[in-house]
């Protein structure tokens, strides 16, 4: 008995029909300043983000590429023995230059409070214990410190002319929308009334310590401990002067990713919950008027280089199976009914996914036999990228 594939029908032609994404164009684009490219983990955007970024710089851009990947491939990839939050540059690319940096969460924080207050108010802050705490793992930090850095070398390329390309790989989030949604509930959370009312308390005025205010301290004392509500407290106390600040920082940013010069690349693998992400995230940054340069399906099985049906090759094996249980021939014949079976799968998955968004423009990645841990692996993936044979 033979198993029936996949059958896409019309929806092949919707495929065939469907936009290319011309790498090579928006890389060449003067126009385009900023590439963010996001996704759901595991689908390849980092080193998506360094292909995209090195076949910019060697098409004679001015790159950086800013990564929160915390498996460090990219330092490897490029020949940098560290990355940390200063741009290195990477040997061996030309003619333009390209320089990789990790987002150092913890960091960033601290340079923005040094940055906008005072060195005795920001030293109050930096070895507060709350603030500690909130730097290196409050949810929507490393989000929020991403969108930061980058705003950081926006400004500084633009004063100075270092970089004409900023390449993002944006947090490993739980959720592809996390990277949208999590600067603004920080800015919210530093900026809310829940702050406000810690604060209140340590301005001491006496009007403000009515009954139902101590009744509130009280309370929290109780959840939070005492000592952990007078860290909070002091932190707050302390960083009064910034909070408008974050909030501000928070909607420049937004407004930079809406501008013209930005590009969002949405990476995906060809599995169900990957696209899906896929298609949650095209349907934000469209609701934001965020600028949406196309999709990128990642790791794609490649074709077989044969017309041999999966139906065929399993009824050629089970007509072997019959004579010889051991037949070499017969297993690969079902192995390669296997894989024409996952490529049809794959397919069908995109053509799906290309009809629900026909306006979308994408580009295909076939999946490379090796780990990319080299520029030689990185440049053969910036030629997928492109619609290239990779060499």
């Amino acid at each position: 008995m033979t198993r029936s594939r996949p059958r896409v029908g019309p929806l092949a032609a919707t495929a065939e029909r469907a936009p290319r994404l011309d790498v090579d164009a928006l890389l060449d684009d003067p126009g385009t300043g900023i590439i963010v490219c996001c996704g759901s983990g595991g689908v390849g955007k980092t080193t998506t983000s360094a292909a995209l970024a090195l076949r910019a710089a060697e098409r004679g851009r001015k790159v950086v590429v800013l990564t929160i990947d915390p498996a460090r491939r990219l330092a490897q990839s490029m020949g940098i023995e560290t990355l940390d939050n200063t741009p290195r540059p990477v040997d061996g690319v030309g003619p333009g230059t390209l320089d990789a940096m990790m987002l150092d969460m913890k960091r960033t924080f601290d340079e923005v409070v040094l940055s906008q207050t005072t060195p005795e108010k920001a030293r109050a802050i930096l070895d507060n214990p709350f603030y500690i705490a909130l730097s290196s793992s409050f949810s929507g930090t490393q989000e929020y410190m991403a969108m930061e850095k980058l705003g950081q070398i926006h400004r500084q390329a633009q004063a100075e002319g270092t970089y004409d390309l900023i390449v993002v790989d944006t947090p490993p989030s739980r959720s592809a929308l996390d990277f949208l949604d999590a600067p603004e509930r920080l800015s919210s959370f530093l900026d809310g009334r829940f702050i406000r009312l810690l604060l209140a308390p340590a301005k001491g005025p006496a009007r403000l310590m009515t009954a139902g205010l101590g009744m509130v301290t009280n309370a929290l004392t109780k959840i939070l401990g005492a000592q952990v509500l007078r860290d909070m407290q002091t932190f707050v106390a302390a960083f009064d002067t910034l909070f408008g600040g974050f909030r501000q920082r928070a909607q420049r940013t937004f407004s930079l990713l809406q501008a013209p010069g930005t590009a969002f690349v949405v990476i995906a693998a060809p599995e169900p919950d990957a696209l899906r992400e896929a298609s949650y995230f095209v349907e934000r940054l469209t609701e934001d008027e965020m600028p949406l340069a196309g999709l990128v399906v990642n790791r794609a099985s490649p074709a077989a280089r044969t017309d041999l049906s999966a139906d065929e090759a399993t009824a050629a094996a089970d007509r072997l199976g019959r004579t010889s249980s051991e037949s070499t021939t017969a297993g690969l014949l079902r192995l390669h009914a296997d894989r024409v079976r996952i490529v049809e799968r794959e397919a069908y998955l995109r053509e799906r996914w290309a009809t629900a968004h026909p306006g979308v423009k994408t580009t295909v990645v076939p999946a490379l036999a090796t780990d990319v841990h080299d520029l030689v692996g990185l440049r053969r993936i910036g030629d997928l990228l492109a619609g290239e044979p990779a060499g």
